[in-house]
């Protein structure tokens, strides 16, 4: 008598998410927990929570925001992959700076995702990490590939950086730099601490000189 074989389920996920915006966290998590056997463990609203439940809960998928208050998200992803190793991690973002992807990768995340196509990708994407797969935005990827093939920019500035940093230059706020520029002043604030942790300038006056040495101030 020969019984009949059985299909093995699929591994339950484990996710926490880390969003600073309680509205995104809950619509992540009802967008996750339609699927079957994929649970949500956790939330965090703040960079160093992250780090926390991250240490605690030992999740296999960690949804995080660019974007977050107490630190850098990017810098925080090499010391998630050191106490976390098994734990993949998808950005999930706003941020459509192919910068600011290459720099999410390079700090050792598995995927890039842009929150406008999260509804249709996200799930996807974190089936795809758990399968040992890397994946990012395909109209970034596609930038990234056009920017290999031109001469590099000072210090890998992007050409908003690069604006940014003479607009700074120039002596204007954040939120003027915002106004001119049509974005929000957090925005502006991410691609300022971009500027300085790639220059290694970080005072005004060091970002002027630099400004000078590249000759910024010379655009009209």
């Amino acid at each position: 008598m020969f019984l009949p074989e059985t299909v093995a389920a699929p591994a339950a996920i484990n996710v926490v998410i880390a969003d600073d915006h309680g509205v995104v966290r809950g619509g992540l998590r009802l967008l996750l927990q339609r699927h079957d056997g994929v649970h949500v463990i956790g939330e965090a609203a703040d960079v160093p929570g992250t780090l926390r439940l991250v240490e605690a809960r030992r999740p296999d998928v960690l949804v995080l925001d660019l974007n977050m208050p107490g630190g850098s998200s990017i810098d925080a992803i090499p010391e998630i992959r050191r106490m976390s190793p098994a734990t993949h991690v998808v950005v999930l973002t706003m941020q459509d700076d192919p910068a600011y992807a290459r720099a999410a990768m390079q700090a050792g995340a598995d995927a890039y995702v842009l929150k406008e196509v999260a509804e249709s990708e996200l799930m996807t994407v974190v089936r795809s990490v758990m399968n040992g797969h890397t994946y990012l935005n395909p109209a970034l990827g596609a930038q990234l590939a056009r920017e290999s093939l031109e001469p590099a920019l000072p210090d890998d500035l992007t050409d908003r950086e690069l604006e940014v940093l003479r607009l700074i230059a120039l002596g204007h706020t954040n939120g003027e730099i915002g106004e001119r520029l049509f974005l929000s002043v957090r925005t502006v604030e991410s691609h300022r601490g971009r500027i300085q942790q790639k220059t290694g300038r970080h005072t005004r006056a060091e970002l002027v000189g630099y400004a000078l040495e590249l000759g910024l101030l010379e655009q009209h």
